[in-house]
This record gives C-alpha cells, sequence and structure tokens, in this order.
C-alpha cells in the first residue's frame, strides 16, 4: 500500500476513536489512560486554539443593558438619534502587517518549508478616527516632536481634540452632534472630560461622561467591527516598506469608504442594539475580541 494512503487510513481511524468518544460526551484527556493512541497522537488530533475574548463580568452586562435602553430611548424621541453620534477609537497599524498562522494551511507532499520573517519589534502606527452616518473624521496619526509614532498618552490626547478634531468640526452643526469614546486612561482623565464638554456640552458618551459609556463594549463600537478590519484587509496589499507609505495607503482606503457604506453600518448599529436588549447583554456571537 502507498505510503500516502497508508498515513490517511490511520488518520482516519485515529479520528473515529477519538470522535466517538467525543459523541458520548467523555473527556478526551480521561480517555489517555485507556486509549491505544499516543499523548502525541491525542495532542494532534485534539488540539484547541484559544480565543481571545473580553470578559464580560456582571456589572459590565448591566452598564451595556443600561446604556442600549438609553440609547433606545433616546432614538423613540428623536429618530434619527443614532447618525448624530460621532464614534471613535484609535488602533495600531503595524509595519510587517499580520499573519494568521492559526488560518494559513500550506498542503504539499513534502514540506514547503515555507516562512515568513518578522522583526522583533516590527514599526507601527497609532490611528484615532471618528465615524458617523455623515463620515469619517481622521485619520489622525499620533506622533512626538520628531515625527515618529508616539503613544497616546492624555496630553497628546488633549492636543489631537484642540488642534485636528475639533476645527474639523468647523463644517458640522456640532450643535447636532454627540461624541463618544471608550474609557481608556487618556480618554477620560478630568483635563479631557471637562475639555469635550466645552463642544459637545451634555452630548458626550463617555466613562465620566454625562451620558456613561459602557466598558468592554466592541460590539458597539463600528470601528471595531468594522473600520479596523476592514481598513488593514486593504492597506497591506501592496506590501509597503516604510511607515511613510502604510500612511498614505491609510489614508487612501479610509478616504476611499463611500457614503453608502458608512449609512448601513450605522443602521447596523441599532440592530445590534436591539440583540443586546434581548439577549440580556451578551455580545453579537460574530464578535471575537482582539488584544
Amino acid at each position: 500500500m502507498p505510503f500516502v494512503y497508508l498515513c490517511a487510513l490511520l488518520l482516519l481511524t485515529n479520528l473515529y476513536v477519538v470522535g466517538f468518544k467525543i459523541s458520548q460526551n467523555e473527556s478526551v484527556l480521561s480517555e489517555l489512560s485507556s486509549s491505544t493512541l499516543s499523548l502525541a497522537s491525542l495532542k494532534r488530533l485534539c488540539h484547541s486554539k484559544t480565543c481571545v475574548r473580553d470578559s464580560v463580568s456582571q456589572p459590565c452586562t448591566c452598564f451595556k443593558i443600561s446604556f442600549v435602553e438609553w440609547a433606545q430611548n433616546e432614538i423613540a424621541v428623536v429618530p434619527d438619534f443614532h447618525k448624530r453620534i460621532l464614534l471613535s477609537d484609535e488602533v495600531h497599524f503595524w509595519l510587517n502587517g499580520y499573519v494568521n498562522k492559526q488560518n494559513c494551511r500550506i498542503w504539499s507532499e513534502a514540506n514547503p518549508q515555507v516562512y515568513i520573517e518578522t522583526p522583533l519589534h516590527s514599526e507601527k502606527l497609532t490611528v484615532w478616527c471618528a465615524l458617523w452616518a455623515g463620515g469619517i473624521i481622521g485619520p489622525y496619526f499620533f506622533k512626538n516632536d520628531e515625527g515618529h509614532n508616539a503613544t497616546v498618552n492624555g496630553d497628546r490626547y488633549r492636543a489631537m481634540i484642540t488642534n485636528f478634531f475639533i476645527p474639523e468640526l468647523n463644517n458640522h452643526d456640532v450643535q447636532e452632534l454627540w461624541f463618544q469614546q471608550d474609557g481608556a486612561t487618556c480618554h477620560t482623565a478630568r483635563a479631557t472630560i471637562d475639555l469635550l464638554k466645552d463642544t459637545f456640552g451634555d452630548r458626550l458618551i463617555s466613562r465620566f461622561g454625562p451620558a456613561n459609556w459602557p466598558p468592554r463594549s466592541c460590539d458597539l463600537t463600528p470601528l471595531d467591527y468594522f473600520l479596523w478590519d476592514y481598513v488593514k484587509s486593504l492597506v497591506y496589499a501592496d506590501k509597503p516598506q516604510t511607515l511613510d507609505h502604510l500612511e498614505e495607503n491609510i489614508r487612501r482606503v479610509i478616504a476611499d469608504i463611500r457614503p453608502q457604506m458608512l449609512e448601513k453600518v450605522i443602521e447596523n448599529w441599532t440592530s445590534r442594539l436591539d440583540y443586546i436588549r434581548a439577549s440580556r447583554g451578551s455580545p453579537k456571537p460574530e464578535i471575537i475580541f482582539k488584544m
């Protein structure tokens, strides 16, 4: 019998044995002592992949339900309320892109010896945007005085608001708009909240704000569940080799996003409110939270 067929037969036999035990609701590990399979074989066949999610505690769930009820009440009074919210977030774009090793498979009779070399500490850009039904404000790139990527702290965040965000709002009727941000420490310092209140008054959705934004609510942030993944799926297509090139790609991709797409994203936001309220705070099942 050819070697490749013999391997396939052994694999199918092993899968049948393990599959039968799992179908009987027995722990695979508890069968190690009685199984004829080696420990290495069981590990190979029954390996698992850890999926990183936010741990949602009961208090967090209560905060989320309270916010959803509040938002739906606002929509009941002002039907286009959800279209007036500037939802914001920042994210890292690494120069070397990303490769999901768990989803990358190469089938070959011989080891293809494919390697992907990455630097130990890849360069990155830290990008901020605000998204709403009327468009996207940004991207804004956090940089230090030398023009290099910089960590977001309270001073840099307030500088972004003062020197970039508020001037960008001059083309809009700010009296009609709300602003949302998550509970990151640099967002919620007293000086930052006071600065945002000077512009938005009580129309601020934030931790320590007039309207409280629930913690760990990536499934309610369109930038998390849409924008960042969409942009990352396109900006690495030409394999940028410099941060300047990557920045140009990010600006281009975001500028090319059509208003119709944003309208659908915001309408989807109201569907998420319905789902979270019906599920008593459970996140949307398709959302995989990223670190």
